[in-house]
């Protein structure tokens, strides 16, 4: 009997079915062991060695594989085809030989693209041995990520209180968001008018022709500048005799572009779906890992983290037959497509992202799959089988016209293309990104019959003014396609990445665009104007691709790390003489668009408009950024830093209390006061005064004195629950408006429900809040198990209606937005449950230690798990 370790249970069970029972099939869940969130794990000293932890869970599993290999004939680790799955195999092998289990037992290492039983079997013939290069890589990449995280984040907490973290790609990453805001407030727009006339053939067909020369000089994309201008092209138009000069229809073949990768799959999802990177991921996987089809588990999509662009060959030729069925002869081409990647060193998976079988087509496999599933199914396998179809025919016919008005003459353009033969678009087209242009920009519909030397009789000339805008933001799908041109980053980190973004809040996602917000702009110019090589594009690309060498063999990895950390280091030691001062100085200058935003009046925006006579400037708080003015404490002007709320008028008009009122009960004043944190209402004065924050979209220019009653006035108790007798109460947390009853907890869908919702309704919620939790009827299934918790009992991740959550024992507590649920790690898990239940996590288990920084926000997570029924200070609510 041989064991074989993969990296899920969802796996193993569907592969132990496709070996049989000479193999034991078991999963490490992912990686058995990491460094410790500890300084002291990598040791720069010693010439880098990595000090490794298995966590309690792991070290269950890892026992479990440990027992079974000793009465095993053989090893066999069959862990993902990627730098990550060899890493994992590596751990795996690496702590087995400190157990001392194998004692000589044969040891290979297999891959496979897909989870289908010929590709199992026929990886299983053809066994190779664990490649060093490529997990001396993982640990080159491992390393730098740990050293600049846990070296450059504390520099950011020092002197940039509010900061959160910084890393090796996140920082670069973030950095192309923020300089794209900068490149949008700084941009000026710029007029240009576009000239057209609507003309009409003998035939009596109508059509329209672009201006595009005019006495005997070529007009470029936006060279007509202004009214004035346009107004005499327009005039000579209108004046005109029409002739056609020539008439040219071109064919034009359109060839279809490859199979997925990864960053492709991403964006595509992002256009077509409108998936975030990560939902992208989190079904793929799924889909990879198998789907019950018939009663049979099957893998419907090969490996899903992959910078390869090419199928096998046995792909090729299932998706040339299954185009003749569901196409046609035509739509085969006579020969197969290749295709190669742009990739200097393709270290993923090396086949593309395709379907398993090209013959279930999407229609076929729609009952077995939930509606996202059959969704991203359908994209990967059109985009797949049009990666082998025929070219698409397009005629492109272009119309030269010349327009006289007695002697001055001018140039015109009609465009149109029809598509002859459809050929690969029958099955899949691009769709653009808002900002991109499309490869038919200037192609206009189909155009009539027209005819070399004949006259065109005028309509209408259209003479229509337009201004230069800005360039896009990003969106998910455009920035990692940016960061796959500029080489930052790989395939299976982008999702990573963006998340990491997100849970920071160093960026806001609207309509699908990234916003940085003010924290993340400010580390971008913090790291900028002191560790700007560490940001630079170039010196990220650099690095990756020497990590791309280090897998292909061809570089040392720790003289690599040893190059990196001797500049590293030196800078981070340059920063602790840096003054707070020098800091500030330096993010005025350089974020002066966003903390002295112009007034309307023309006036200086760095006089404080309070006092007349202070300068304003950039302050550090114990929450981060604001905008103070220097003759504090005489003027205590302050404003929230954000590029949100449009500078600074609104900070300035909201800055002296406006009096709402007074509360009929406590006699005192109500106000509408502005804090560093944004607008709150105020009862009373001093320090005892209670104060709660507006609500997300509540606008301080429409606060009441109702309205104002009703939010300082939380929690509204409704009623006594008919079973228990206990108070229901609705109130305003961290995490949005919630219901309490019997310190149990069940969220509200909108603000207003706060104030409105009655005792039945209430009720309702509850039980179904109960239902839904573990042991009730409604119960989600486990996505992943994650093993027992040091006090007993099973840790899960299951999917609830508000997203994913850890549940254990009663305890459900959310993962933060953008987690992946199958990359939780059990630590991960505890600190959460720990947060949850109110209490700090268990000691025993050998959980992992974490860094001071992470201990501090498990302490500010263990304060605001619940959500707060009474609003305390400004302070609390900052994210209002």
């Amino acid at each position: 009997m041989n064991v074989v370790v993969v990296e899920s249970p969802a796996k193993a069970k569907t592969i132990n079915k496709y070996l049989g029972p000479g193999y034991k099939v078991l999963a490490s869940f992912g990686h058995v062991r990491d460094l410790p969130a500890k300084d002291g794990s990598v040791l720069p000293d010693q010439d880098f060695e990595m000090l490794w932890e298995v966590d309690s869970a792991s070290a269950k599993r890892m026992k479990d594989i440990a027992d079974a290999v000793k009465s095993s004939d053989g090893l066999i680790l069959a862990t993902d085809p990627d730098r990550e799955g060899e890493a994992i195999s590596w751990h795996v092998l690496d702590v087995l030989n400190k157990k001392r289990v194998l004692n000589g037992k044969p040891v290979k290492r297999v891959v496979f693209n897909a989870i289908t039983k010929k590709a199992v079997l026929d990886a299983m013939a053809e066994p190779r041995d664990i490649d060093v290069p490529l997990v001396d890589a993982y640990l080159a990449r491992r390393a730098l990520d740990y050293l600049v995280g846990f070296n450059l984040s504390p520099v950011l907490w020092r002197k940039l209180p509010g900061a959160r973290s910084a890393g090796r790609v996140q920082s670069v990453a973030l950095r192309l968001v923020c300089d794209r805001e900068t490149e949008i407030e700084r941009f000026i727009s710029e007029e240009y008018w576009n000239i057209s006339a609507l003309l009409k053939t003998p035939r009596g067909d109508e059509f329209e022709a672009k201006l595009v020369a005019a006495n005997g000089k070529r007009l470029q994309a936006r060279s007509v500048g202004n009214g004035e201008e346009a107004g005499k092209l327009k005039a000579l138009l209108e004046g005109a005799a029409y002739v056609v000069d020539s008439v040219e229809a071109k064919p034009v073949k359109r060839n279809p572009g490859p199979p997925f990768t990864t960053s492709t799959l991403q964006q595509a999802a992002s256009s077509k779906l409108g998936f975030s990177a990560s939902r992208t991921m989190q079904i793929a996987q799924r889909l990879y890992e198998g789907v019950d089809i018939g009663g049979e588990t099957v893998g419907l999509i090969t490996y899903m983290r992959t910078d390869g662009v090419q199928m096998a060959s046995e792909a090729i030729d299932a998706a040339r037959h299954a185009i003749v069925d569901q196409f046609g002869e035509r739509y085969m081409p006579e020969k197969a497509r290749f295709y190669s990647t742009k990739a200097k060193n393709a270290q993923e998976a090396h086949e593309a992202i395709r379907p398993t079988d090209f013959n279930r087509s999407p229609d076929r496999v729609r009952k077995f799959l939930d509606a996202d599933q059959i969704k991203l199914y359908d994209l990967i396998w059109k985009r797949g089988i049009a990666s082998q179809m025929a070219s698409a025919e397009i005629e492109r016919t272009t119309a030269e016209i010349t327009a006289d008005n007695n002697g001055q003459k001018a140039g015109l353009r009609a465009v149109g293309s029809v598509i002859r033969f459809d050929g690969f678009i029958a099955a899949y087209t691009d769709q653009k990104e808002d900002g991109e242009q499309s490869d038919d920009a200037e192609d206009g519909g189909r155009l009539p019959e027209i005819n070399a030397r004949e006259n065109l009789a005028k309509q209408k000339i259209n003479s229509t003014q337009h201004f230069t805008e800005p360039p896009p933001r990003y969106s998910e799908a455009t920035l990692i396609k940016k960061m796959e041109e500029l080489g930052i980053g790989r395939p299976s980190t982008y999702a990573a990445t963006l998340a990491t973004l997100r849970d920071r809040e160093y960026v806001t996602i609207d309509k699908r665009k990234l916003i940085p917000h003010s924290k993340g702009r400010l580390v971008t110019a913090f790291l900028e104007s002191f560790f700007t090589k560490y940001v630079e594009y170039d010196f990220t690309a650099d690095l990756e691709e020497k990590l791309d060498r280090i897998s292909a063999g061809e570089l040392n990895w720790k003289q690599v790390l040893r190059d990196f950390w001797k500049d590293f280091f030196a800078q981070i030691e340059d920063t602790k003489e840096l003054r707070v001062t020098n800091v500030l100085d330096s993010l005025n200058e350089s974020l002066a668009p966003l903390v002295f935003p112009k007034r309307e009046d023309g006036s200086d925006p760095r006089i404080c408009q309070v006092c007349g006579t202070g300068n304003l400037s950039l302050k550090l708080g114990k929450y981060g950024a604001f905008v103070g003015c220097s003759n504090y404490p005489e003027c205590n002007y302050t404003r929230q830093l954000s590029s949100e709320n449009g500078g600074e008028a609104e900070g300035g008009a909201q800055n002296e209390p406006k009096n709402l009122g007074t509360d009929p009960v406590t006699g005192e004043e109500l106000t509408l006061r502005s804090g560093r944190f944004g607008p709150y209402i105020q009862r009373g004065d001093g320090k005892d005064a209670k104060r709660a924050s507006l609500p997300k979209g509540w606008k301080p220019e429409d606060i009441d004195y109702e309205k104002a009653m009703a939010l300082i006035s939380l929690p509204r108790d409704i009623g006594k629950h008919p079973e228990t007798g206990k108070m229901i109460s609705s109130g305003i947390g961290r995490y949005g408006p919630f219901l309490l009853h019997d310190s149990g907890y069940a969220n509200l869908e909108s603000v207003e429900d706060v104030f409105s919702i009655g005792l039945n309704r209430a009720v309702t919620l509850i039980a179904e809040k109960a239902n839904k939790a573990p042991g009730g009827r409604g119960t989600p299934a486990a996505l992943k198990a994650l093993g027992e918790h040091p006090d007993g009992g099973a840790i899960t991740v299951r999917d609830g209606k508000y997203g994913p959550y850890v549940s254990w024992g009663k305890v459900n507590a959310t993962l933060p937005r953008g987690k992946d649920p199958q990359a939780i790690t059990v630590e991960e898990a505890l600190a959460l449950i720990a947060a949850k239940a109110g209490k700090a996590p268990a000691a025993k288990g050998r959980a992992k230690p974490k860094a001071k920084a992470a201990a501090a926000e498990g302490k500010a997570a263990k304060t605001a798990a619940k959500p707060k029924a009474k609003a305390k200070a400004p302070a609390k609510t900052k994210k209002s």
